[in-house]
């Protein structure tokens, strides 16, 4: 290792739905976090790795902050605290379709607060979805908050995870202001997630797809068993999964699994191809449906299923 290689933790914050998974995967290179059209769709500290010749960036994916209507809520939101006070940069995602908002500011003045400041980068995302003079008058807006709440951005970037816009300046700005350290882990590695919760992940985000209302939060999957299939030829191998969609009430369980078992199927179908993608080897995937009440709001669910 050289002198003067750089390693250090960056996480992206925003509103729900601002970006923050999608960017995480355009630089590291391949999905490690789970994206998709419902806020809050992120759940746990997703950690994703970015290794050069001249440094490691750690960057870690954290729920969306919101005002909280369950325990689970409360509890995401206090994962994401937690990781600002920790991380070295922090990337605010302030999507140009979007005006800057209370909760934009809210987040910000919230960091500005930490006694062990992380260094503060705007990222202009979503450029691909407006107009040039929208673009600038956004531009315009971030430079305006940062004067009204008396913080500095050391870098404000337009990008676009989607179009591949603008990536590598975001990626070589997060890794020239992190500090001089030692690599943390080695070369090749992109996430420190179990390969469980990938998996459990996968299956969630295939679920999130075309539900409405307030489904999405009421969606967990927990991974029961995870077997090679014995006596398969050894350049055929086969791996069975089990695993269980979770939900609140019964009539969630209906539209989940869908008529005559339809939309379950569905389901399964888009996880296994992407499960299939992620382990290198085929899968089958066996999905089935409980209810436990009100998980959202009892801490013993809560603990149970990892939160």
């Amino acid at each position: 290792m050289t002198d003067g290689y750089k390693s250090g933790f960056a996480c992206f914050v925003g509103r729900p739905n601002a970006g923050k998974s999608t960017l995480t995967n355009v630089l590291v290179g391949q999905k490690i976090a789970i994206s998709s059209s419902k806020p809050q769709t992120t759940r746990h500290a997703v950690r994703g790795i970015v290794t050069r010749e001249d440094g490691q960036l750690v960057l870690i994916d954290t729920p969306g902050l919101h005002r909280p209507r369950t325990l689970l809520g409360q509890r995401l939101n206090d994962l994401v605290f937690e990781t600002w006070s920790e991380v070295d940069v922090v990337g605010v995602c302030l999507p140009c379709d979007q005006r800057i908002g209370p909760g934009d500011k809210f987040i910000i003045s919230e960091i500005a607060k930490l006694s062990n400041k992380p260094t503060l980068v705007a990222l202009a995302t979503k450029t691909d979805l407006v107009s040039k003079e929208r673009q600038l008058s956004h531009l315009v807006d971030v430079g305006a908050v940062a004067e009204e709440l008396g913080i500095e951005w050391a870098e404000v970037i337009p990008c676009s995870a989607t179009a591949g816009t603008q990536i590598d300046e975001v990626r070589d700005a997060l890794l020239n202001l992190l500090p001089e350290g030692p690599m943390y882990y080695p070369d090749g590695e992109i996430t420190d997630e179990p390969e469980e919760t990938l998996i459990a992940e996968l299956i969630r985000e295939a679920a999130l797809e075309g539900v409405r209302d307030e489904l999405p939060h009421s969606i967990a999957v927990v991974i029961d068993e995870i077997l090679p299939r014995p006596d398969r030829p050894e350049d055929k191998p086969l791996t069975d999964i089990f695993a269980s969609i979770v939900v609140e009430r019964e009539s969630q369980k209906g539209i989940i699994i869908g008529h005559r078992g339809a939309r379950l199927k569905e389901i399964g179908a888009t996880a296994r191809e992407q499960i299939n993608r992620l382990l290198g080897t085929r899968v089958h995937l066996s999905l089935h449906v409980k209810v436990l009440k009100e998980w959202q709001r009892d801490a013993k669910y809560l603990n149970r299923l990892g939160f």
